[in-house]
């Protein structure tokens, strides 16, 4: 697997020097509580989490109105496939948007943690296009959404996974399965021993 310190995909950090240089990985019993404690006052179909990255749910993904009503140009499913938000590139066929369709389970036990660093990249360079705007979605938009995104901040925006989840749930409520807890944190050590904050 190619390294998560591509240069291509990092912004430089501004405050780097406020960053603490004794960071401990949290516990899966800490970002258990983490995402317990801090619930956001209302649970809409989609929320703006970073600046032009969107995580929702399927309702959001399905309606076309909405999608250009927020200049949506791409879309990630986390949920793809026939039994799941089946939307695909011909749903939106006639639009004015690219479609990245991942067929995840929202199971401890699915491997999610391959498709981190290819999502981050696409993520990325959406973003970097004029006018970019992105919408991360699953069926509910709080575990397997919410997870590529967290990884998507901790890969290339260089936040530890504790920063990621404090700046997702400023804006929506999530809630990772606790598989995925566990493959963000072994993400999070990873990046954590690359940049030398560990």
């Amino acid at each position: 697997m190619d390294s998560v310190q591509k240069q291509d995909l990092r912004r430089p950090r501004i405050h780097e020097a406020g960053r603490l240089s004794t960071y401990q990985p949290p516990t899966l019993a800490t970002l258990q509580r983490l995402l317990w404690v801090r619930r956001s006052a209302a649970m809409s179909h989609v929320n703006e989490v970073w600046p032009n990255l969107f995580l929702g749910d399927a309702y959001t993904a399905r309606d076309k109105n909405q999608l250009m009503q927020l200049r949506i140009t791409h879309i990630v499913n986390a949920a793809a496939g026939k039994f799941q938000v089946d939307t695909g590139a011909k749903f939106y066929r006639g639009m004015p948007l690219e479609y990245y369709g991942i067929e995840a389970d929202d199971n401890p036990f699915f491997d999610l943690s391959v498709y981190f660093l290819p999502v981050a990249r696409y993520i990325r360079t959406a973003l970097n296009a004029p006018q970019g705007r992105v919408l991360v979605h699953c069926a509910m938009g709080v575990s397997r959404s919410a997870t590529l995104v967290l990884a998507f901040l901790m890969i290339c925006e260089n936040l530890t996974l504790v920063e990621a989840i404090q700046k997702v749930q400023a804006h929506r409520d999530i809630c990772p399965n606790s598989g995925f807890l566990r493959q963000l944190q072994v993400l999070d050590n990873r990046l954590g021993r690359e940049t030398g904050r560990l």
